[in-house]
């Protein structure tokens, strides 16, 4: 019943096929589960904080790389969950899971390096590269590939029926390692050609994009590296020392720790990067129209005093009240509005009430007496008696 029984760790009621996941004699099934759960929940955030950051990020061409590294998070959130099913022990459905989705989740991250890697090159060339929906339906054609090739590859080596007619259950889990490998060839040319497409962004005029490709370059690096550990001990290496069960550790150490290398070489350093400003200062990326930038400098220079205005150019002649201080020499009666143009007043010294109260004086103490409207008498006479004293008034103020 020892023999039998759960190893220690694991529950009485776990299927056998979940054994490394707690299983604390075999310490790299509950190591490489820590490793991909945190992967898992850093990838969630960064995810978040990528789409927060959207509304402040000044700089379009930056704004038109997120759907990319959008992408990138989705596909590397995969992988991290990848690395769970390489764990957990092979039956039918696992097999197939792990033979169709690892080609797949590598190919969306490498071909969305890719085109982030061919955008920055033609950058170097133009002010203005490529459109941002055009980058990512790009990566998506570039995915499809992949999937489309793994589609195939599943329906030759699980669907079809052997020429006997009978189908074996475990057929998924039959497949040699040196076929698996084989089936990865179009993400191993993803992978070159993400070195290659990056290279001339190298020698940009901007150290801003220089540090992108630089990103995008060491992740292709790192990558590669990975993959080339991987295969040669999955092929040849763990036969060699006579340790064949190693090829599920194997792989799901190389899920992982490529998982990782997404987020810590080119995730992390460009949502650092987001809000950093343009370089150069162009037209929006996509066409499409923003609000200016509004400039933070401020003059240095002394704001120059402004002069002081004139007296006589804040009020506009008003003929109404200058009509006794018309020159004597005007003998012709004209009209008190005939000459108003609506132009300033003259400097004409013109004792109004408006300007003596400007010049400071009092009305008590100047002697000019300002004509008022009377009430006509309703008595015989009156009116034409009111009318004299109006133009006597007048008459004595005039040549006062």
């Amino acid at each position: 019943m020892g023999e039998t029984g759960p190893p220690k760790g694991c529950g009485s009621n776990i299927s056998s096929i979940y054994y490394n996941l707690c299983d604390l004699t075999t310490v790299w099934g509950v190591v490489l589960e820590a490793v991909a759960a945190a992967g898992v929940m850093t990838s969630f955030v960064l995810f978040i904080i990528l789409m927060a950051s959207l509304p402040f990020v000044t700089d379009k061409k930056r704004k038109g790389m997120v759907a990319l590294q959008a992408s990138i998070l989705v596909f590397t959130l995969g992988l991290f969950g990848l690395t769970f099913v390489f764990i957990v022990g092979q039956y039918s459905t696992s097999c197939a899971a792990r033979r169709f989705l690892f080609g797949v989740m590598f190919a969306g991250c490498l071909a969305c390096l890719v085109m982030h890697g061919l955008w920055l090159s033609l950058l170097k060339w133009s002010t203005r590269g490529p459109r941002s929906w055009l980058l990512w339906l790009g990566a998506l054609g570039l995915w499809l590939v992949e999937v489309i090739i793994n589609i195939e590859w599943l329906v030759i080596t699980v669907v079809s029926s052997p020429p006997g007619g009978i189908t074996a259950p475990d057929l998924a889990c039959n497949t040699a390692n040196q076929d698996f490998v084989m089936a990865l060839i179009y993400v191993l040319i993803l992978m070159l050609a993400v070195v290659v497409t990056v290279t001339p962004s190298l020698t940009h005029k901007h150290k801003q994009w220089r540090r992108d490709g630089t990103f995008i370059l060491v992740t292709g690096l790192f990558t590669m590296a990975i993959w080339v550990a991987w295969i040669c001990m999955y092929v040849r290496g763990n036969q060699a020392i006579g340790k064949p069960s190693w090829d599920d550790p194997t792989l799901a150490v190389a899920v992982a720790s490529n998982a990782w290398v997404f987020l810590v070489f080119y995730t992390i350093p460009e949502i650092c990067l987001l809000t950093q400003a343009d370089p150069d200062q162009e037209q929006p990326f996509d066409g499409e129209d923003v609000y200016p930038t509004r400039s933070l400098v401020f003059e240095n220079t002394e704001k120059q005093p402004e002069p002081e205005p004139v007296q006589e150019n804040l009020y506009i002649e008003n003929r109404v009240f200058t009509m006794e201080e018309r020159p004597a020499e005007s003998t012709k009666p004209e009209s008190p509005y005939g000459v108003y143009n609506g132009q300033l007043r003259s400097a004409v010294y013109q004792p109004t009430e408006i300007a003596l109260i400007t010049r400071g004086l009092s009305m008590l103490d100047s002697n000019i007496m300002i004509p008022r409207a009377m009430i006509p008498s309703l008595k015989p006479g009156s009116r034409r008696n009111s009318l004299s004293r109006s133009v006597e008034s007048l008459t004595s103020q005039g040549l006062s």
